[in-house]
């Protein structure tokens, strides 16, 4: 039966996502929200005020609870300190908060497969090492690391403008035509962590998820896709490498400057150019019984994209 579930990053993309689902099923839910945030979030939801450097408030967010989703964290930035403060030593305030608070809650942390390439990028050097701290730190917790590849759907900023140019009849290619690449809808994500907060008895490990496409994309077939989809052909264009790499440098030069937190950078330029982000879901379809409904093809003809 729904119990009480503790929620991180409600205000965000995934995070978001869950809680209008978390509620219909049954489950009431407890988000940690900033002070000051403007976010509206269902009336229905308990809000715990505070951050992941606040003790007093991750304390509040777990007691008792029966699960926990940590989604959390950051995916821009202007230097690797910030990535490790916020996405690993977030990660690891968290799992303490929760084995004090609710050692027989289950434990959720939200990854990405950028984690298994960790020398690619800040990001993903902070992804492995909060996976690390989940392995070796959950202790009595039964904790589950879910590692989506790149996930895209309604309420997504990240992959907004590259979905706009492919309606426009464009997709800027970063790296090799011959690129290997995967996809999620953000709904196939939602669907299995509901799934991982029924499965009796709760299950432990590392999974990779992604929409079931076997073989995955190229850039060349998500242009062909889109053109279907659309109506009208869709231009695959490779972009130079060099003015790449010298918007990626200069980019991360400004916001060191200026102090903001860019999303191109050298890092994730090496992200995009890398040739094989094949995963499998094998292990989680066995572990939960959940398979993926929405490939990139279905979500551009239904709409379900924004």
């Amino acid at each position: 039966m729904p119990g009480v579930v503790a929620l991180t990053g409600a205000t965000g993309f995934i995070g978001g996502a869950l809680c209008g689902p978390l509620i219909r099923a049954g489950w009431q839910v407890r988000a940690l929200v900033r002070r000051g945030s403007d976010a509206v979030l269902p009336t229905q939801i308990e809000c715990i005020p505070g951050d992941l450097d606040n003790a007093a408030a991750l304390g509040g967010l777990v007691a008792e609870v029966d699960a926990v989703i940590h989604c959390a964290g950051v995916v821009r930035g202007r230097c690797a300190e910030r990535f490790e403060r916020v996405n690993v030593g977030g990660c690891e305030r968290i799992l303490r908060a929760t084995r004090a608070a609710s050692p027989r809650a289950r434990f959720l942390f939200m990854s990405s497969l950028a984690a298994r390439e960790p020398t690619l990028s800040w990001y993903a050097a902070s992804k492995r090492h909060a996976e690390e701290a989940v392995q070796h730190k959950a202790q009595a917790l039964t904790a589950t690391v879910f590692r989506p590849t790149a996930v895209y759907g309604p309420g997504d900023r990240e992959l907004r403008p590259l979905l706009r140019l492919l309606r426009h009849g464009l997709l800027p290619i970063p790296g090799s035509r011959e690129a290997r690449l995967t996809l999620l809808h953000v709904h196939d994500l939602v669907a299995a962590v509901l799934r991982w907060l029924d499965v009796s008895p709760p299950i432990a490990g590392t999974f990779d998820l992604h929409d079931g496409r076997a073989g995955g994309y190229t850039w060349q077939s998500l242009a062909a896709i889109a053109g279907r989809a659309y109506g009208r052909p869709v231009r695959a264009l490779p972009l130079p490498q060099t003015a790449l790499s010298l918007a990626g440098s200069v980019n991360l030069r400004l916001a060191r400057w200026l102090r903001y937190e860019p999303m191109l950078t050298p890092g994730k330029l090496r992200e995009l150019r890398h040739p094989d982000w094949m995963c499998d879901n094998g292990a989680l379809a066995a572990a939960l019984g959940w398979q993926p409904r929405i490939d990139f093809e279905r979500a551009l003809r239904e709409g379900l994209i924004e």
